[in-house]
């Protein structure tokens, strides 16, 4: 199951209370304050792992507490400090403070380490007291509390370039056919319920290259106002550098017109408001060994009048393919060169 989304809550645990204490010894008379401190409460940190690619394990289990840290006893004996917890999350994830939505860390590289929530200091015995005028403190201090946030996780794949297109475009069967990922293809609308990842190599030894394709589900017209899937899983592209964006031009699709169709879902991707209209966009008309010719000359007229790089594919025969991996790849290294 592909989880994307999470809450959780987090405390840190609280310092451990100041010791008051005198010693009690035979043969030393006011032997003075002997109180230890608490020891410190425990840390809650969070960690980039590559071991996991979703948050279910988030989502079943939401509350993390770190442990307390132990009072300070007797003979200044300083409490233990309690243990901290790393929770673990996949490369990619952003979380965010969900009462003010701030963006607390995102997480882009493997273990990166950041702490969430501090455990509390612990209090201080009374031996910090005396004075030479006040030589019996019964003063003593309490652990401080640790740190309880709530937190919004959210899951955005690092892919190089993202699939986007009508459902049964063609995108889970491009990527199939271009790396090794297998994901569930079938002639119905919205196959692909869950973001897929392939790793796609061009080339030839020793010079070979690889990038990563994300292949989201389907958009139709209104998802960003929640029709179909929605833009729900539209936020796995927004760390992509390039967007190949599929066109059906057989009559198997029942839409009439591919540039209408190519219109709705730029318009869907501007409304996501994440600044995806933006990005490079490669065109790629899709099933072209039953297109319908008039379909895809009216795509290539429209798409080439947008100064658009355009190809006509077939994921089944295979047709046009590879000149299309050796376009991602040498546009990628443009955008690599620009930064």
């Amino acid at each position: 199951m592909f989880i994307d989304e999470a809450k959780i809550r987090v405390k840190a645990g609280d310092g451990g209370n100041g010791c008051m204490a005198f010693r009690r010894e035979k043969f030393v008379p006011r032997g003075g304050p002997s109180g230890g401190d608490g020891g410190h409460g425990g840390d809650v940190i969070m960690e980039s792992s590559q071991r996991h690619n979703t948050l279910i394990h988030f989502r079943y289990n939401p509350e993390h507490k770190a442990q307390r840290g132990e009072h300070g006893m007797g003979s200044n004996c300083h409490g233990l400090d309690g243990n901290s917890i790393v929770l673990q999350v996949p490369v990619g994830t952003a979380v965010y403070d969900q009462e003010t939505g701030e963006l607390v860390h995102d997480f882009q590289e493997p273990d990166e380490r950041v702490i969430i929530a501090k455990g509390g200091r612990g209090g201080r015995g009374n031996q910090h007291f005396a004075t030479s005028v006040h030589q019996a403190p019964r003063e003593h201090e309490l652990g401080r509390p640790g740190e309880e946030h709530l937190f919004r996780l959210e899951l955005k794949l690092l892919a190089d370039v993202g699939l986007v297109g009508y459902p049964n475009a063609g995108k889970s069967t491009l990527i199939s056919r271009i790396s090794a990922a297998k994901p569930k293809i079938a002639d119905y609308p919205f196959t692909t319920l869950e973001p897929n990842l392939g790793v796609v190599t061009v080339g030839e030894e020793p010079d070979l290259e690889s990038f990563v394709v994300a292949d989201v589900p389907g958009l139709i017209e209104g998802a960003h106002l929640g029709q179909g899937l929605g833009t729900q899983f539209l936020r796995h592209i927004e760390r992509t550098r390039l967007l190949v964006h599929l066109v059906d031009v057989s009559d198997a699709s029942g839409r009439p017109d591919p540039v209408e169709d190519f219109k709705v879902i730029n318009k869907e991707l501007a409304s996501f408001g994440s600044g995806l209209e933006k990005k490079t966009m490669i065109v790629a008309a899709t099933k072209i060994d039953s297109a319908n010719p008039d379909k895809l000359k009216k795509l290539a007229t429209h798409v080439k009048r947008r100064k658009l790089e355009f190809h006509a594919i077939s994921a089944v025969t295979g047709e046009g393919i590879d000149e299309l991996k050796w376009s991602l790849a040498r546009h990628l290294q443009l955008v690599e060169a620009t930064k």
